[in-house]
């Protein structure tokens, strides 16, 4: 028997499949669509594989010997195997049971991942979601060793070769709480704003510049920031106990009890959360489901329309 497995044609199992089935050259040709003597050739090779005869003539047709025999099973589940695996993939999210891990900033925690989550408990309850801070630094790495699968963030942070899909724009608003003595107007003016105390978000911790100082800047204007916090998750406490300001991303400042918000006396420059992974998932039919289910979600406030394909 010839060991080596690159000289085994595969078309040679699906001839010893049919010779199996059919008991007949004649047969098994007509099922393949080949001639005859194509089908005898074929199993001629067959035979000096196998080191066997395969198959013996008989008063009708042709009778397998024990090692055909031997083989008839194993050679039928292969081609099946094989064949499964080109088929399209099928993925029904009430049943998938997986793990999807996610990079994101504290900010696309809440504006993303919260509503996200949310969805898909409803439509899938056994895909767990692993979400962890992202590491700009190690990002691409990350996605290379399948360490994570997403990542929220803004396009500058995404590298030549990921594939990505931008989810929204975001804009910037004034936030207070509700009974601030400055929330009465309605309107707050450059002069106000620079005299009041604000808070700022610093992700990296302890800074007390941001983008609005910069279009402070711009205008020869300074403001005062006397809270620097790490998390925008604890900024809202923060502005409901006092009376500090603060100027977060308008899909933060929504749903906050007891907050209010105005629109900034300066013009502050937005950006643009991007959903990104790469191309090892790209064609995955679970994770073109999962990144479906978050886009949808977030462009239409938790309603999920399939044929989205990210």
């Amino acid at each position: 028997m010839n060991p080596d497995i690159r000289k085994l044609d595969l078309n040679l199992l699906k001839a010893l499949d049919a010779l199996l089935d059919e008991r007949s050259v004649t047969r098994a040709a007509d099922r393949l669509s080949l001639t005859q003597p194509a089908v005898s050739g074929m199993l001629n090779r067959l035979r000096e594989s196998f080191d066997d005869p395969l198959f013996v003539r008989a008063q009708r047709g042709i009778v397998p010997t024990l090692r055909a025999e031997q083989l008839a099973t194993p050679v039928k589940q292969l081609l099946a195997d094989i064949e499964g695996m080109l088929q399209p993939q099928n993925f029904d999210p009430l049943t998938a049971s997986m793990t999807i891990r996610i990079a994101s900033t504290d900010y696309a925690l809440r504006a993303v991942v919260v509503p996200f989550l949310s969805a898909l408990r409803k439509k899938a309850p056994n895909i767990r979601v692993s979400v962890q801070p992202v590491d700009h630094q190690e990002l691409q790495s990350q996605l290379d060793r399948g360490e994570i699968d997403l990542a929220l963030v803004t396009p500058e942070a995404i590298t030549p070769g990921l594939h990505s899909i931008a989810l929204f724009d975001e804009s910037y608003v004034c936030v207070m709480r509700a009974d601030h003595p400055d929330a009465l107007d309605n309107t707050l003016s450059l002069d106000r704003f620079c005299a009041l105390d604000h808070a700022l978000v610093s992700p990296s911790g302890g800074g007390f510049h941001g983008v609005t100082d910069e279009a402070l800047e711009k205008l020869g204007r300074l403001r005062r920031v006397t809270v620097s916090v790490s998390s925008f998750l604890v900024l809202p406490e923060i502005l409901l106990y006092s009376d500090l300001i603060a100027v977060v991303p308008r899909r933060l400042a929504i749903h906050n009890v007891g907050l209010t918000t105005l629109e900034p006396p300066v013009e502050i420059p937005g950006f643009r959360k991007t959903l990104t992974w790469h191309e090892r998932t790209h064609r995955d039919a679970a994770h073109r489901w999962v990144r479906s289910l978050m886009v949808e979600t977030v462009r239409t406030g938790g309603v999920f329309r399939s044929g989205i394909r990210p």
